[in-house]
């Protein structure tokens, strides 16, 4: 946010992969960041750059606040729930159970992160309060247009990178019979980077490792009134510098997939 003004006179567009531009109230930026925000002005014209769900927006964006990699695999995991003009589920008790390998902690030199610490190791933090909390919500409601409640919990697993999020939603007593499979497979039918797996699946974090694609399934255990969703992506790519090159693409009227589709060389 310090550089963006001087960037837009010069006619650069921004797209920011940190945080600056992602949460619309200054307040709540200041409240959960720890500092203030030095163009609120940039912010208010900022787009929040999650494709599948601002995808024309984007492309007339001159700045794109790019989403958190957990509320990346939260929001795409609601958004078929959620988008209904009525709803399907209690939308105020939201739970996700979200875990994150280590990379999603920065490259900063930290006791926790160590390896001798993260490895053989597996634990939550962030439960009283985390700082994408707020940001989910935010998107989880400009996606419904109505207030949501959500408890997020997120965990540290002895990986490097990926995400796994464990979704869950009560459904309403009159949208039992609505076919969520597929509802979800409909929603997502013209996005190239959300795979939602066949029914009974259960994605794997290596099936998307390094790539920047976003899988999911859509679980009813026992045919009950708890829908579980399982979402999983790379935190470094599709949670964050590639879905950054997917606004770009949009952004500069390029094929979104361009530059996403090779098959990843990992060390």
């Amino acid at each position: 946010m310090s550089q963006t003004r001087e960037l837009l006179a010069a006619g650069v567009k921004v797209i920011d992969l940190a945080a600056d531009f992602r949460l619309k109230d200054t307040a709540v930026f200041e409240h959960w960041y720890g500092m203030p925000h030095s163009c609120p002005e940039v912010l208010a014209e900022a787009v929040y750059g999650l494709p599948e769900v601002n995808r024309e927006a984007i492309r007339k964006a001159r700045v794109i606040g790019l989403p958190g990699c957990y509320p990346t695999s939260m929001q795409l995991g609601y958004a078929p729930l959620l988008s209904q003009a009525k709803p399907l589920v209690n939308e105020s008790a939201l739970i996700a159970d979200c875990k994150s390998g280590v990379s999603g902690a920065g490259r900063k030199a930290e006791v926790h992160t160590l390896l001798a610490e993260a490895s053989d190791n597996f634990k939550a933090y962030g439960v009283k309060g985390h700082r994408h909390l707020p940001e989910t919500v935010q998107g989880l409601e400009a996606i419904a247009g109505r207030p949501i409640g959500l408890t997020f919990v997120p965990h540290l697993v002895p990986m490097i990178r990926g995400i796994h999020s464990t979704l869950y939603a009560t459904l309403l007593p009159d949208a039992r019979d609505t076919d969520y499979q597929s509802l979800y497979e409909a929603h997502y039918r013209d996005d190239p980077f959300v795979d939602v797996l066949p029914a009974g699946s259960h994605p794997e974090t290596r099936s998307v490792r390094a790539s920047n694609m976003l899988r999911m399934a859509v679980h009813r255990p026992g045919g009950g009134d708890q829908l579980v969703i399982l979402v999983v992506e790379d935190n470094l790519v599709k949670g964050a510098a590639g879905q950054g090159v997917q606004c770009m693409n949009l952004m500069f009227g390029l094929e979104e997939s361009t530059g996403l589709r090779q098959v990843p060389i990992l060390p």
